[in-house]
């Protein structure tokens, strides 16, 4: 199946507005130029190689992202600063194909990559993460490309590791809303659901997974031959079904949404039911021979990613094992086991994938993503607050470092921050995880929602910064720009929280707080 390519024609140098020059002024009604962007799209590109080039050539990076993505700024220049070089490195793998655009996970040709050497593993983040480009056909053809093209192979690759897809696909809906889009997907991304009951699903109801299928191979609890009912898939399936209840609802087909809504109820019951270790106060995985693992795993956030908990004490009380240091808290990270468990980093260093607490962007994106959920939709927090999600996701940002330069790779040693595939080509730029959405909907806290209101919830501290702007945010058709401005006399547009449309004040308030207003 073949796509129509963009009308932006970005790729073909064709760009005349956004020149350097350009850069030095901020578009009529916003407020950010392209002057830091260029800036350091010009340092990344200076610091690359460019062995693999794919849509975007570096050379037409800056002009791309100009176009494409929503200009940040903020007092912190980690944050500042990682966030477009998360955006340089995702143009990277940006490619055309004659199956449409796709994404890569890998900048290097992998063995176990499908068509256009694409990978299932990471498709949420990725569309989580590029939901938010201003162009929404390299989501919507990535998205056809998965559920019409890969199924067409003999071996198809969707189902080669778990996912998040049609959870994905409403997020991407709730920015850029398509409903005749959402009507066409709905009897593929239906029939995708009914192949993992086929294919996963125990006669209890709920999913079973290889560890290595959930991406997260060599865990203390798992194993690539066994089995486990784990809270990942299970989380997954919670999202899916919920999204697609969602989907049904817009499309008025009121069977399947009844059908769905009744899954998501069965599920979230099971996964506190039967996932839930009442002594250690932690979701865990639950062995194929019975009995849950000993230990905890970061992968026990991961039911928050789609706010499944109920909201009650007992489950909060597992948030405080974030911050402590015998729980998932290191120097360098969030660790994908517990520390104090005996099977800690015993696995191997740098040989395969070991998800037995080393540091992985990829949980680090989920875990953050629950915790934002948490501080925002829940009234039981349990120690969490605005101060540990800006300290993780600082630490998050500092961590995209090796040799004092700018570097994303595959995962972390806890205490120092080694990239534990050390120079292997294939670990450069990995497209496995997500960061410009933790700043957009949790940071900044621009919350998508179906309806004509713009929702702000921000989880920057009090008192950490006197001012941010978030710029240029294509959303529900308009561009919108959040900013904080503690004085008034950063930008120039009054004191406080306030919220534009294409350039026009719809809401404001005087502290960082919830905030809604309507387009």
């Amino acid at each position: 199946m073949k796509f129509p390519v963009s009308g932006f024609l970005l790729v073909l140098g064709l760009l005349s507005a956004a020149s350097p020059a350009a850069a030095q002024t901020a578009p009529a009604g916003f407020v950010l130029t392209d002057a830091t962007l260029r800036a350091d799209v010009a340092r990344f590109n200076e610091l690359d190689k460019e062995d693999v080039v794919n849509l975007v050539p570096n050379a037409q990076a800056a002009d791309w992202m100009s176009q494409q993505v929503p200009r940040f700024e903020c007092p912190d220049s980690a944050l500042q600063h990682t966030y477009y070089y998360r955006w340089w490195c995702m143009r990277k793998h940006l490619k055309q194909t004659p199956d449409g655009y796709v994404f890569t996970e890998f900048i290097t040709p992998m063995k176990h990559g499908g068509t256009h050497n694409t990978i299932s593993s990471a498709l949420g983040h990725h569309i989580y993460e590029g939901r938010w480009l201003h162009d929404p056909q390299y989501i919507e053809q990535y998205t056809k490309f998965w559920l019409y093209v890969d199924s067409k192979r003999s071996a198809p690759r969707l189902h080669g590791f778990s996912s998040w897809l049609q959870d994905a696909v409403w997020s991407f809906h709730l920015v850029s809303p398509n409903k005749p889009l959402v009507q066409e997907l709905l009897p593929a991304l239906n029939a995708d659901y009914k192949l993992w009951e086929k294919e996963r699903m125990l006669p209890s109801g709920m999913f079973w997974q290889y560890d290595v299928k959930d991406a997260m191979e060599e865990s203390i609890s798992g194993g690539r031959k066994v089995k486990n009912v784990r809270p990942t898939i299970n989380s997954y399936m919670y999202g899916n079904a919920k999204a697609l209840t969602a989907m049904a609802k817009l499309a008025k087909n009121d069977s399947l949404q009844r059908k769905y809504a009744a899954k998501a109820k069965q599920l979230r019951a099971d996964v506190q039911r039967v996932l839930w270790d009442e002594k250690a106060a932690f979701f865990k995985v639950q062995y194929e021979k019975g009995g849950l693992c000993e230990w905890r795993e970061e992968l026990g956030y991961i039911p928050w990613y789609f706010s499944l908990p109920d909201d009650k004490a007992k489950y909060a009380k597992q948030w405080e094992q974030l911050t402590d240091e015998g729980g998932f808290r290191a120097p360098w990270g969030l660790t994908t086991a517990e520390r104090r468990a005996p099977g800690f980093r015993t696995h191997g260093s740098g040989h395969g994938c070991e998800w037995d607490g080393a540091v992985w962007p990829y949980a680090t994106t989920q875990t953050l993503k629950g915790l934002a959920n948490l501080l925002t939709a829940y009234k039981h927090q349990d120690g969490m607050s605005r101060q540990v999600y800006y300290d993780e996701l600082r630490k998050y940002a500092l961590s995209h470092r090796k040799n004092g330069q700018p570097y994303l790779g595959e995962y972390q040693d806890e205490k120092n921050g080694e990239w534990l595939k050390g120079d292997n080509p294939r670990s450069s730029y990995y497209n496995h995880s997500g960061f410009a959405d933790l700043i957009i909907t949790g940071l900044v806290g621009l919350k998508p929602r179906p309806d004509n209101v713009v929702e702000v919830v921000p989880l920057v501290p009090e008192g950490q910064w006197d001012y941010f702007c978030l710029d240029q945010v294509r959303y529900h058709g308009r561009l919108l720009t959040v900013i904080w401005d503690k004085t008034g006399q950063k930008y120039g547009r009054g004191p406080g929280l306030r919220v534009f449309a294409d350039g026009q004040e719809i809401g404001r308030t005087d502290k960082l707080q919830r905030l809604t207003a309507k387009l």
